[in-house]
């Protein structure tokens, strides 16, 4: 499995580093889209651990 793993990083590492160089930066609004529903689903979860 340590082989497995060590042909995945080889094959998809330099994959990986050529999608970040070519990706769009995210804007202000993007993050917001990100962290919004991220609050949400932590209030949630707070809420379910404050329920038992």
């Amino acid at each position: 499995s340590a082989l497995a793993l060590g042909m995945f990083l080889i094959i998809l590492f330099p994959k990986a580093l050529e999608m970040m160089k070519n990706s769009p930066k995210a804007t202000s609004s993007d993050w917001k889209a990100f962290i919004v529903p991220m609050i949400g689903i932590a209030l949630f979860i707070m809420l379910l651990i404050k329920l038992v």
